[in-house]
Parts: structure tokens; sequence; C-alpha cells
């Protein structure tokens, strides 16, 4: 019988087509806190097959670089990590409405980004620019786990650069900035009684119905910056709350999640989320902020990009969160461009467009004067 202990470790051929090689990376399981297998294909995928990089290996990242002294420096970032599995792996492909599809978990949030990077990381030896390609580590949990904040408070140097790429899914086009995001705990407070004897209590799970009603009557605010629309989010996204099934709570919590237009600062989204709640008797903690980052889409390196791309790529407004903001309070012009539908991010269905991975890959062979 087969044990973990003695399988061979997963290999990466970044040499091989990319829809095989995004299939091989999908198929190695790294949902948050996992990442180290996929962490380790990656590494020897680079030493192995891009003699001309600089590798370095911090904790679960992979950095990699090329340092041929040229005046301006690229950097193009991806997240090995995925949400957790929805029964989703091993990664299958499909034919849907005339369309070729990979299904799985991370197809789209990034592992379609992650392949072509790495394959762009070997190919690319002659680049214009001076290169670093960052395979980092917890990006789908809480901003203070990310790996990139460890590197950008113990080794600031791996993220200088002129300009940055991260490979989130933007359906093969671009999307510039990104929203910020902001969750918090509203806690409501009662008093513990008998649940048949309800009078002599006060439902603290009751209380949060304001809360509720307040929500799903919420206008969200449009921002358009740059000519264009962020669509800004406020829900509740888990409630809890109950001691047992005859106790009246004294005590319930719901966790809301906003998303916020990147002109607006996390103090004073803040701000925002107690003006909508002013009145009721809560406690309001934030738990997990992040600022947002401006488009940036006017900055030289960023409209040479785009230049490279071609009149038909398409430019949108990032709705999620990304490291781009990251970049944006370094001072560095990020953008995001990577294959897959942002909107199929953390779905059941996840899957990439086969046809998007290859247009992301033609499309930064073309930018970095890379031939098949």
């Amino acid at each position: 019988m087969t044990t973990m202990s003695n399988l061979a470790p997963p290999v990466l051929d970044p040499r091989a087509d990319i829809v095989d090689l995004t299939a091989a990376i999908v198929d190695i399981d790294s949902v948050s806190g996992n990442e180290q297998a996929l962490a380790d294909a990656v590494e020897h995928a680079l030493r192995e097959h891009a003699g001309h990089l600089h590798v370095v290996r911090d904790g679960d990242t992979v950095i990699a670089r090329t340092d041929r002294g040229l005046p301006q420096r690229v950097l193009l970032a991806g997240h090995l990590d995925t949400v957790p599995l929805a029964d989703n792996l091993p990664s299958t492909r499909r034919v849907r409405d005339g369309r070729e599809e990979l299904v799985g978990r991370g197809t789209c949030d990034m592992k379609g980004g992650l392949a072509v990077f790495l394959k762009l990381a070997v190919e690319a030896a002659a680049a214009p620019v001076d290169l670093t390609w960052i395979f980092y580590d917890h990006e789908e949990v809480a901003a203070a786990d990310n790996a990139l904040t460890r590197i950008s408070a113990e080794h600031p140097e791996h993220l200088e650069a002129d300009f940055a790429i991260l490979g989130e899914p933007t359906s093969a086009g671009v999307e510039g900035g990104c929203k910020g995001t902001m969750k918090l705990e509203v806690t409501a407070h009662g008093v513990a009684a008998h649940s048949a004897r309800d009078w002599v209590g006060d439902n603290a799970i009751h209380h949060l119905a304001p809360v509720l009603e307040r929500l799903a009557a919420y206008q969200a605010r449009r921002a358009v910056i740059d000519g264009l629309e962020y669509r800004e989010c406020l829900n509740v996204v888990m409630i809890d709350g109950g001691i047992a099934g005859n106790v009246i709570p004294d005590r319930a919590t719901a966790l809301l999640n906003y998303r916020f237009a990147p002109d607006t600062s996390v103090a004073a989204a803040e701000a925002h989320v107690r003006e909508v709640l002013a009145g009721l008797e809560l406690e309001i903690a934030v738990v997990d902020a992040a600022g947002g980052a401006l488009p940036g889409l006017d900055a030289g390196p960023a409209r040479a990009f785009l230049t490279a791309l071609g009149e038909d790529v398409s430019i949108g407004a990032k709705q999620g969160w990304t490291d781009v903001a990251r970049f944006a309070a370094l001072g560095t012009p990020a953008v995001n461009f990577g294959p897959g539908d942002p909107l199929l991010a953390h779905t059941d269905d996840e899957h990439v467009p086969l046809e998007d991975l290859r247009t992301a890959l033609t499309s930064l062979r073309r930018w970095l004067g890379v031939r098949a």
C-alpha cells in the first residue's frame, strides 16, 4: 500500500504546454497553510530549468530574479494558495457551449496565472528589463498572514521594482487598482435565561435584527476613478450566537465585510460603517483591514505595458482586493493581469477557459520579447 511518506514529491515541467502545466499546478493541493508541496515544486522547476535566475526560498515563498543591470525592473507575482476545496480536485477538462475549459479549485484564482508566470520565468532570459518573480503563500487569508507582509518587513529589497503585475484573474484583460477590504465584528449583548421563561432574559440574537435590516436596505456607492467604476459592497458574511436549544442567548456576533473604493482610506471606511449602524447598541471592532489601490494606469511602465498588449485588450476596475494595493503603498505602479474570469473565483464550479491561458501567455511573451 502506498503511504504519504513514500509518495514522490510533485514535479512541474515549465516547458510543457500551458494547459498541461496549469493542470499539474492545480492538482497540487495548496489550500492556505498547505502550500509547501507546491512551493517545493515551483522552486525545483526554477532551479532545474532557469539557470539565469537567482532563486531564494523564504518560508513557502519562492523568489527568482535576474540581475543584468538593466535600467528598469518589473516584478510579477502570484499566490500559491487557494480557498478550501469543494470536491473540485483533481482538475478535469470539459467542453461547454463550444468552449474548452479546465475545471478545478485554483484554475481561475490563480493557478492559471501561476502557470503563465512559471513558464515565462524560464523563457524570458533575454527580456528587455530585469525581472523579479514571486510565488507566495497565504494570500487568501488575513493580511497579517500574507507572506508579502513578512517579506516587506524583513526583506523589502525583494519587492523593489519600477512596475508590478499581479497574476490575478482578469479574463486576460487588464484591471486597474483594487478595492479596499475590511472585516468588522458587530456584537450585541443580552441576558441569558431559560427559553421557557424568556421574559426574564434579553435575546442578543434578536438585537442583530436591525443590523440585518439596515444592510439589506443598504445602497452601495459606485465610485468612478480615472474612468473605471468600483462598486462598493457591505454585507453580513457570518453570524455566531447561541448557548443551547433551551437558553436565551446573551451574546451574538455578526461578521461584516466591507469592500470600499480605492479613494477611501481605511479610517474613512470604518467611520462609514459606524455611521451606517449609528444608534444601535452594539460593540463594533475592526478585525482585519487593507486599503485599496488607485488605478495607476497613467504611469509610464503601465502605459508601455498596455501598448504592448494592443488596442483590443479590455481595461476595467478590479472589484476585489489584491496585492496591487501593497505595491501602490510602496509607490510601485501595479496592475492585475491573468487568465480566468474573476467572477468564478472561489466558486464550486471554478474553471478557466483554455483560450484565456493561451492569450495571457501570448500577450506577455509579446511584451517581454519572448519567442514561442
